[in-house]
């Protein structure tokens, strides 16, 4: 009866008309989620939005990863099973108290010899589902944090337009002078607290859930940061340059790294019996999204303390210089990594809670104690809001406060304009009777304007400069317009 119970489960008792059903069931899903991807990437495509498409193959190329290893579970169950280990060694770093090995096909060999299994069919099936749950969990998990941070910072916009009313430019007129404390930034941040750094963490580590980026804060942020690398007074769209950062960190955030890879393993080891990682596990990325938190919101009155030290006396409002040193190890973008890794990490415990509770039961060994599953569920739940609606914005924020810019600065029609230019520059050239040292000159001159690392400053441009002409120039292109010098004068200068 065992025999043609497991007879049965085989194709070759199966129906072809089933067979052939659940196949075309799978195609037809597999192509409706593949034309729903199709539109999505067109409309990225006719918003211009490159940086969100760049996000979208990133997520297919992370779930082509994923189904890859999942592939590859499936083809090497019976090589994995036939993989045989003592049992003593089969009866360490279990999840549950005791566990009972069964001695299905693939563990005749294993059995006969008195080993068990490295890991059975079933357990390589029952991975696969785990597979499958961190995709979409990961997935939803980025797109959910990505959307609070978005919602959020939608107010932003009606900041960014303020800057452009006469009653923005009477506030902040340069013609003003007051002392650093009175500005409405200075009494936010210069507080009898903040020149002590034991007292400055705690007074940060509270701040970030009340308030955590206010309108003085981004007007003196934005202020700092169009001093340092525009003209006094430009109107360049401070709100769209971040929103184009936060576009591209949302590619690199969906991704999977292999460092964070060795860490799901290294949580996965630890689940076994005995470790409790139920009350740490879960904590670790709590802790690190609130230590993030805490260093932006002091990066922001090491600002203002920074900008105080110089001058009490400032002109139109306090006057803040972006630098790497006020960041970790004088890298910003160190706060993107660990972003990453706090988001991929709240995924992977929620989906593995998932995972355990599909497969085995909510009171199955994985989560016997109750404080287990309050704490996963609770902890997941805190780090996906407090990520997204809270962390996010002020990372946003703070670190385009670093010393270079960034090259969202420039527009999608803007680089498309330049990459223009600059094929046509380099054929007319090419043309000329010394095209050695013509494209010399012409290639030195464009480091020098589209080098974004080192920060160029857009004011105080020589006479002898003109604007480069965009088919079709976006809102912010007379911002960031670069003045480059004429290929034709440079060239006339050299045949003199």
């Amino acid at each position: 009866m065992a025999g043609d119970e497991e007879t049965a489960n085989t194709l070759e008792a199966t129906p072809t008309w089933a067979v052939a059903t659940v196949v075309f069931l799978l195609i037809v899903i597999s192509i409706i989620i593949e034309y729903l991807l199709h539109l999505l990437h067109k409309y990225f495509h006719r918003l211009k939005r490159k940086s969100l498409i760049q996000a979208l193959d990133k997520i297919k190329s992370e779930l082509m990863l994923l189904g890859f290893i999942s592939l590859l579970l499936t083809v090497g169950q019976k090589p994995i099973a036939n993989i045989c280990i003592p049992k003593s060694v089969g009866e360490s770093f279990l999840p549950c108290k005791s566990s009972t090995f069964g001695h299905a096909v693939e563990e005749t060999k294993c059995s006969d010899q008195g080993k068990v299994s490295l890991m059975s069919r079933e357990g390589a099936y029952e991975l696969q589902y785990l597979i499958f749950v961190l995709a979409m969990f990961h997935v939803s998990s980025c797109v959910l944090t990505f959307a609070l941070g978005m919602a959020k910072m939608k107010r932003w916009e009606s900041w960014e337009a303020e800057t452009r009313t006469l009653e923005y430019q009477f506030s902040y007129d340069p013609r003003r002078f007051q002392l650093t404390y009175q500005t409405s930034f200075g009494k936010r941040h210069l507080k009898c607290w903040s020149d002590n750094r034991l007292l400055r963490w705690p007074a940060s580590f509270v701040r970030q859930f009340f308030n955590s980026v206010s309108k003085s804060d981004y007007f003196t942020l934005r202020h700092g940061f169009i001093m340092a690398h525009f003209a006094e007074g430009s109107h360049f769209n401070f709100q769209k340059y971040i929103r184009r950062n936060l576009e591209k960190d949302f590619g690199v955030v969906m991704g999977i790294s292999w460092w964070i890879w060795l860490f799901s393993v290294f949580v996965i080891f630890f689940n076994a019996h005995g470790f409790y990682n139920y009350l740490w596990v879960p904590f670790i990325p709590l802790v690190m999204l609130l230590l993030v938190g805490t260093k932006l919101q002091g990066i922001i009155t090491k600002m203002c303390l920074d900008s105080h030290d110089k001058s009490h006396v400032v002109r139109g409002t306090l006057l803040v210089k972006p630098s790497n040193h006020f960041f970790w190890f004088n890298w910003p973008q160190l706060l993107l990594h660990l972003l990453h890794f706090i988001l991929f990490q709240n995924s992977f415990q929620l989906a593995f809670f998932t995972w355990t509770w599909y497969k085995f039961g909510l009171r199955s060994c994985f989560h016997h104690e109750t404080e287990d599953i309050v704490i996963r569920l609770g902890m997941g739940v805190i780090v996906q809001i407090l990520c997204g609606y809270v962390t996010l914005p002020l990372y946003a924020l703070v670190t385009q406060m670093g010393t270079s810019m960034r090259k969202a600065v420039f527009t999608e029609n803007v680089v498309k304009g330049l990459k223009k230019w600059r094929a046509k520059a380099r054929k007319n050239v090419a043309l000329r009777n010394h095209p050695h040292s013509a494209r010399l000159s012409l290639d030195a001159s464009l480091e020098t304007s589209l080098s974004v690392g080192t920060s160029p400053s857009f004011s105080g441009h020589d006479a002898s400069f003109s604007t480069v002409d965009f088919d079709r120039p976006s809102d912010d292109a007379e911002y960031v317009a670069l003045e480059i010098r004429e290929a034709q004068k440079a060239q006339g200068e050299t045949n003199t």
